[in-house]
This record gives C-alpha cells, structure tokens and sequence, in this order.
C-alpha cells in the first residue's frame, strides 16, 4: 500500500468523523465513573455514533467485538468491552474510538481516571499526552517520520517510562490502518517524509514500568506483563503546507 495524500474533499469528510469522535469522548467523561461496565460505556457509545450518522469503525473490524476499544489500567490497547469489567475508583481507563463518517475515518484515544485516581497514575496520562504533543509540534512538510518517532520515545524515557515497538501510529484516511506507519520509537533523519495533506494518527502506548506485553488468549487484549498501569492518547493529524491541524481535539482541549 502507498501513502494516500487526501483531498481537500476527504479532509472534510475526515474533519466531520472528527467531530462525532470529540463529541464521544465529551459523552464518555460524563458516564466514566465506579460501578459502570465496560459493555454498558461501549453499548452508549454505539448509539450516539450510529445516533449522529457515523459507523464505529471497530465493530467487527478483523471480528473485533466491541464499538469501541476500552482498556482499563494494565491493558494498554485493543480492551475487548465486557458485562465483567466493572470500573471503580482509581481506575484509569482508555477509550480507543474510531468512527467512519461519509467513508472516512479518524481515529483517536484518551486515557481517563475513574473517580479520584493516584499521583502515579496522573502523571502518566500527563506525560503520555506530553509525548504526542512534543510530537505533533514537529509535523510539516519535509519532516521524517522517524523524528515523530523519536520524540515520543525521548519524552516518555526521561519521565521514566517505557514504550513499545510492536504497535505504531498510522496513516488514516478511507481505511482504519494506511501507510505510513508511525511507530512510537525511531531515529531522527530516517522513515518516510511528510508531505501536504497526508493524514495520521499519532498515538504514544506509554507503560509505568517494563515494556513486555503479552496478548491475552481472547487475541486482543494487550496488557504490560509486569501489570504496571498502562496508558494510551491519540490524535488524527492532517499535515498542511506549514504545521498540523489536529482533527480528534475535545471542545476546549489545549495542545
């Protein structure tokens, strides 16, 4: 697969699942609170996305269960919503949601804390969002995807967190997963180059402790092996002719 450079029509298309992607994370801080499962957060979910003429782009994406993904304190990505899993306080719990508005996606996550969470736990949603915002500061034309890389790694290690190298970043556009990919580890001056209108999701995978993870036997579920707090924060980003425009910002989130 090649790297898509979008439209000004796609862009639109894109902005607009943007939008419904804000509005459900706006949704999902509202109703993240203890005593509530994580089928019920995702059956809400589904409704408002479907509700506003959007398609969650997971639902039975590669037979994935869930409308969207949510992954609560050790599980880093791809949490399998359940009648089983009920949040309580101190959780942190990540929402990974992707909508397809018109044929298009965007594609974004944010970790959020369950009640009053610890010192610990805040500071690694702090930090994890510091890596995608150092990050996408670098986004222009002529900038190699390595540099991206680079930052986010940088970022978490010296706040004395890990991050893996067995899932990345990536483009996306008409499909959940295009070209490039845009790992969280990489070296500066290397990868492909940016170029105008080509559309990504930057998306730091940050672990409090080692970085080795293991797949559960349900095939989806990734959690740290040491079951350290993992965290997760995501943006679609649109590369314009001197910067970035984010297209997954909540109303009145500061970057």
């Amino acid at each position: 697969m090649a790297i898509i450079i979008k439209s000004p029509r796609e862009i639109a298309f894109m902005k607009l699942a943007g939008e419904i992607v804000s509005e459900v994370f706006a949704l999902l801080r509202v109703h993240t609170k203890p005593n509530v499962s994580t089928y019920e957060l995702d059956q809400l979910v589904g409704k408002y996305i479907r509700s506003r003429g959007g398609i969650p782009s997971s639902y039975h994406y590669e037979g994935f269960p869930g409308n969207i993904c949510i992954s609560v304190n050790e599980t880093l990505i791809h949490g399998i919503p359940s009648k089983k899993i009920i949040l309580k306080e101190g959780d942190i719990v990540s929402y990974d949601v992707m909508v397809t508005y018109n044929g298009y996606v965007a594609d974004a996550c944010r970790t959020m804390p369950v009640g009053k969470i610890s010192d610990e736990a805040q500071r690694l949603i702090d930090v994890t969002k510091s890596c995608f915002v150092n990050a996408v500061k670098l986004v222009k034309p002529g900038v190699h995807i390595g540099d991206i890389s680079s930052i986010i790694s940088e970022t978490a290690h010296e706040n004395g967190y890990t991050v893996t190298d067995m899932f990345t970043g990536h483009g996306v556009g008409r499909e959940v997963h295009e070209d490039p990919y845009v790992p969280n580890v990489g070296l500066k001056g290397h990868g492909p180059i940016l170029q105008k209108n080509m559309t990504i999701a930057i998306e730091p995978m940050v672990n409090q402790g080692k970085v080795d993870l293991e797949i559960d036997r349900d095939g989806w579920t990734v959690k740290t092996k040491d079951r350290k707090l993992a965290c997760h924060y995501e943006n679609t980003v649109v590369v314009t002719s001197s910067g970035y425009e984010i297209l997954t910002l909540e109303k009145g989130e500061e970057i």
